[in-house]
């Protein structure tokens, strides 16, 4: 992998991943562009006690444009993008409408191909690995800005999802805290290590799963199931089968596996709701553990956590999706219409041949 660094043209950093070292990148950033001006303040809720990130300035992002329009392409002939050069493997940048910046974090966006018309889905095996190289080296890169506590890597696809890029792209959050549903996590990681003596929850959670019949495939190395009480109507978790806290554990064999078990847990998902369907919307998000706010769970260290990535749909059957009604967004209560062990049996039955 070939990392180059430069600027654009308000200030904001862009780096190239390139699969290969070819030659230098020089293309210069020519719109022209002021300094980023950014609202972001994090607020803190007294009864929830959760954190709030107001960011009104990002009112006037770019908001679903033509294909030859796109902010994330290549610049090409007088067009001119968020990219300056003409080609590219993967790039990642600060975005220039952040929900997090400065002192409340960070936020980036990563372009993981040129090809407007692929998804991460049309990848290939090598351009898949580039990605989660890229993942890992902004992870490493952004733990250590004094003002980041948790780095969580994700993808957003689909308009039903609420992209409003059809770019494929994701983006990477460096919060100034850990997150509500990680400290979530992090107390019931305690309750079990106190209540069993030491074990692990996350290892018990695995090999519970591993032996049930909501496993969707496995390798040497990874393995994909439908949680026991999965929240979506089609939600996959996948974990290495070695316990890791973050992307900067995993060793090269597992690396090495992540594209061909990933790429085969994205193209079934588009498979689900059969032949001429659109293509199913989804978020795939990174856990990762903290780099830091560990102290007020006791007993507990980061080598506890367990990497693993979440991968769900809210489309419920063809044509309908699940909407976060009175129950979920008012008290937080997910009610799913698919049992778990339908959806993984579906995803095992929608297997490529």
């Amino acid at each position: 992998m070939k990392k180059t660094s430069t600027r654009l043209a308000d200030g904001r950093e862009l780096i190239y991943y390139d699969v290969r070292d070819g030659a230098p990148r020089e293309a210069v950033d020519r719109r022209p562009l002021g300094p980023v001006s950014t609202t972001s303040e994090i607020r803190r809720d007294p009864l929830l006690g959760d954190s709030v990130a107001i960011a009104s300035h990002r009112q006037g992002r770019t908001y679903h444009p033509p294909a030859d329009e796109c902010p994330l392409c290549p610049s090409a002939g007088g067009r001119l993008s968020e990219v300056p050069d003409s080609s590219y493997d993967v790039v990642v940048f600060e975005n220039r409408f952040p929900s997090l910046a400065g002192d409340a974090g960070r936020c980036e966006v990563v372009c993981f191909t040129s090809d407007h018309a692929a998804s991460f889905a049309d990848l290939t095996p090598e351009q898949a690995r580039l990605v989660l190289d890229a993942w890992t080296d902004r992870t490493a890169e952004l733990s250590r800005l004094p003002s980041v506590t948790q780095v969580f890597c994700f993808e957003n696809r689909g308009a039903e999802i609420g992209v409003t890029l059809g770019h494929p792209h994701g983006q990477i959050y460096a919060y100034p805290f850990v997150t509500p549903r990680t400290e979530l996590t992090l107390r019931s990681l305690a309750a079990f290590k106190e209540a069993s003596g030491g074990q692990n929850l996350f290892d018990d959670i695995l090999a519970r799963e591993r032996a049930g019949e909501r496993v969707v495939l496995e390798g040497e190395h990874w393995v994909a199931f439908v949680p026991h009480a999965a929240h979506w109507p089609y939600e996959v978790h996948l974990y290495p089968k070695r316990r890791v806290p973050d992307l900067l554990g995993l060793d090269e064999a597992a690396r090495a596996e992540f594209p061909e078990v990933y790429l085969e847990l994205l193209r079934r998902f588009d498979r689900i709701f059969g032949a001429g369907q659109p293509p199913t919307p989804y978020i795939s998000a990174w856990h990762q553990a903290p780099f830091g706010g560990l102290e007020e769970h006791h007993g507990i260290n980061r080598d506890d956590f367990a990497l693993h990535l979440e991968l769900f749909t809210i489309r419920r059957t063809s044509g309908k999706l699940k909407f976060l009604a009175g129950s979920e967004s008012g008290m937080s209560v997910f009610i799913n219409d698919v049992p778990p062990e339908a959806a993984a049996e579906r995803l095992r039955e929608v297997a490529s041949s």
